[in-house]
């Protein structure tokens, strides 16, 4: 299967976990994700007061230079080990 239908697939795959993965977990399949469809992050940092959103662009910006594939990649296997722990 190529990487890009595993990334699909990966996707579908977290809608059917059962349990919800770590803050971190969360954080990381977010930034994966960006990385994977978007590339590095040139958005400006949310304002002092969007908490939730500075993590995001955090996570996302820690990524920057990751090659699509690579965080294609990432996601999958990321999401891969969450199907077996959180299913």
């Amino acid at each position: 299967m190529s990487l890009d239908k595993q990334f699909e697939q990966a996707q579908a795959d977290t809608k059917t976990l059962t349990k919800r993965p770590s803050d971190l977990q969360l954080l990381d399949l977010y930034a994966y994700f960006k990385q994977a469809t978007e590339g590095d992050n040139n958005t400006s940092k949310p304002g002092m007061f969007d908490i939730k959103g500075k993590f995001k662009w955090d996570a996302w910006k820690a990524k920057a230079g990751l090659s699509k594939a690579d965080a294609q990649q990432k996601y999958v296997d990321l999401v891969n080990g969450l199907l077996e722990t959180h299913k």
